[in-house]
């Protein structure tokens, strides 16, 4: 093995090691506390996820005042990681976010990633698609790249030592009048970010041939009811189901 292959091979194990040492924390040691330098540093890591034609709709809100985050507790159904941790992240998806389409394609074009011209395209494509598109739509859209993003982050945490709990656990209402967050951007998550002073618990996972299918998915149980169906005879009978 050559010296360029064992590095290789180094730091593959090292990314496999983050991701299986990654566990959701819940608790933390309230005098870990992380700099601004070194959060800065963990969501501009973060931001190099993909979205959709890369117009990197995420936003941060990152609440590190420990007077903010007992405000947040109450609206995070009093889970202590929220005063523990030393910052909670709030991922927000912006709904607006393709009116910066034309700096992030003029960077690209600085960078010489891409000529002027197929830049100018792209953003002409690119405003009036998502300008024209139903909220839902765009929802949708910003909700998946900002899933993207909190995995992302999560890891590159864990690679620093740091540990996280991703929340969905929260009231978003009350979350979004109370941090004065207009209606613009969409609540994600919450992520706690800190030092562990109690590992989280492991957990297992579904065997891959519950989870992953090649080609083509598997049929429905044959005894399985259609959603909305109160007996068997009101809907056409289920598709049998292959087992392998």
């Amino acid at each position: 093995m050559s010296v360029s292959q064992g590095s290789q091979t180094l730091e593959q194990q090292h990314f496999f090691d983050v991701i299986k040492g990654r566990r959701s924390v819940r608790s933390y040691d309230p005098e870990v506390k992380i700099s601004r330098e070194e959060l800065s540093e963990i969501l501009q890591k973060a931001t190099l996820a993909p979205s959709g034609a890369n117009l990197q709709p995420w936003r941060f809100l990152v609440i590190d005042s420990q007077e903010l985050k007992q405000k947040l507790l109450p609206i995070a159904f009093n889970q202590q990681q929220v005063v523990e941790a030393s910052a909670v992240i709030a991922v927000l998806g912006d709904l607006e976010g393709y009116k910066l389409a034309e700096k992030i394609y003029g960077q690209t074009v600085e960078a010489g990633y891409m000529p002027a011209e197929t830049a100018k395209s792209f953003v002409e494509r690119y405003t009036g698609m998502f300008a024209s598109m139903p909220t839902d739509a765009v929802r949708q859209i910003v909700a998946t790249d900002g899933g993207l993003l909190s995995m992302q982050l999560m890891l590159v945490a864990r690679a620093k030592g740091y540990d996280t709990v991703p929340m969905g656990g929260y009231d978003k209402e009350k979350f979004m009048e109370a941090f004065g967050i207009s209606d613009r951007y969409v609540p994600i998550m919450l992520i706690a970010l800190g030092k562990a002073v109690k590992p989280g618990h492991p957990t297992t996972r579904l065997p891959l041939e519950d989870v992953a299918f090649f080609n083509e998915m598997p049929k429905a149980y044959e005894n399985e009811k259609k959603p909305d169906c109160p007996t068997e005879s009101s809907c056409q009978e289920a598709p049998r189901r292959s087992l392998h």
